[in-house]
């Protein structure tokens, strides 16, 4: 039993199998694959916001701007210019990547409440900008597409969401334990030490905001694509304020802690809808809960759990400590 709870294989492997057969266990309903189809697309964004506050140690406040990046991006390319889907999509990430890029410059100047106010004004533009750019983005109207035809069903397109929700999920865990996410751990833990060490801060402060958003801008370009839609209303500055409670909720520098969050904020929202207010209090509360009582958030539940379980292991005077699995360091305070 011990061994079930602790081995991560057997819980991917039964997240996936949940993933499959969803939709049939729903009866294919529009309303609850919509649902677990929105708590994907929060998911990605939630663990490319992990990435750069979480494993990065960079606050952003405006990460819906890349969200809604995304989405525009993939709508005109899809609208306007008649870019097919394997085609619009990755571009909605790349465009959006670029502009991270942009963004992240001048951001490596900055830190902590600087950098906060900067990134808030980011997310505070971009519908702005959207919403008095018609010629491109039409305005208060927004911009429709339509999916490619081997995709126009919603069962063989959530099975695309998913299929890129895996893979994403994948690419982030790769890049966190390669020596690109050390690195960012580095810089989180100390700049000053990461410097004597020879990491090029400036760099790699930008490759944060430049992987992070394009990652977010793909979960925007899916979003467009499910919807069929995208406005100005879509991703505000109360979406950025989700995105960083549904990590803080979760666990920060933890990808497992952000789907957790994901889950938490996009089905709270539905079940307090019928009372006006409420979803604002209770997702406060559940903030300022979770920063008082576990300020790890809660995947830190479950490594306490998986602790408790762990035989002690009695070290001879002769025995050679074990060094830690890689990492080390600050990687011991992730949650990969």
């Amino acid at each position: 039993m011990n061994n079930l709870i602790g081995n991560k294989k057997v819980w991917l492997a039964l997240l996936v199998l949940f993933m499959l057969v969803y939709p049939f266990v729903v009866g294919q309903s529009g309303y609850l694959m919509t649902l677990f189809v929105m708590i994907t697309i929060y998911a990605i964004s939630a663990m490319s916001l992990n990435l750069l506050v979480g494993y990065g140690g960079q606050i952003s406040v405006g990460h819906a701007g890349f969200l809604a990046i995304g989405g525009y991006s993939a709508a005109i390319l899809a609208s306007k210019l008649g870019l097919p889907f394997l085609l619009a999509l990755p571009l909605s990430g790349v465009i959006t990547g670029l502009i991270g890029l942009v963004i992240g410059l001048p951001a490596v100047r900055l830190s902590g409440h600087f950098l906060a106010v900067a990134t808030l004004g980011f997310g505070l533009s971009i519908p702005q900008i959207a919403l008095n750019w018609d010629s491109l983005t039409g305005g208060y109207s927004g911009l429709g597409l339509f999916r490619p035809s081997w995709l126009s069903s919603d069962l063989q397109f959530f099975y695309a969401i998913v299929l890129s929700a895996i893979l994403i999920t994948w690419l982030l865990y790769n890049i966190l334990k390669s020596r690109l996410g050390r690195a960012f751990l580095a810089i989180r833990e100390s700049e000053v030490a990461a410097q004597a060490t020879g990491i090029n801060i400036s760099f790699y402060k930008t490759m944060m905001f430049t992987v992070s958003a394009f990652f977010t801008g793909l979960a925007g370009g899916l979003y467009a694509y499910w919807i069929g839609f995208v406005s100005p209303n879509d991703f505000t500055v109360v979406t950025s304020f989700l995105l960083l409670g549904m990590i803080v909720v979760g666990g920060l520098a933890s990808l497992p802690g952000a789907v957790i969050g994901a889950i938490i904020f996009t089905i709270l929202p539905e079940l307090t809808s019928s009372f006006v207010g409420l979803t604002n209090i209770a997702i406060g509360t559940a903030i300022v809960l979770i920063i008082l009582f576990r300020p790890a958030g809660l995947i830190s539940v479950v490594d306490r759990f998986k602790k408790k379980k762990q035989p002690v292991k009695i070290i001879e005077e002769n025995d050679q400590i074990p060094l830690p699995d890689g990492d080390g360091g600050a990687a011991k305070n992730v949650n990969l």
